[in-house]
């Protein structure tokens, strides 16, 4: 399995939505557990780097959209 290069304020699309119906989060702190906040309602939450990287469609760096 390849590690996929995440950096802090890089945005993530993910393959399933938040329960808010948004799918873009934006990454605060990486390590072995990824910080990241949802960009439409604003909740943040820890998740395991592994776990992470099953549910990541897109990442994008700082300054791209969507």
């Amino acid at each position: 399995m390849e590690i996929i290069p995440i950096r802090p304020d890089d945005r993530l699309q993910m393959k399933k939505r938040h329960p808010c119906g948004g799918d873009c989060f934006r990454v605060l702190r990486v390590g072995a557990s990824v910080r990241v906040v949802c960009e439409t309602c604003g909740r943040d939450m820890t998740i395991d780097r592994l776990k992470l990287e099953k549910f990541v469609r897109k990442v994008l760096p700082k300054g791209e959209s969507l």
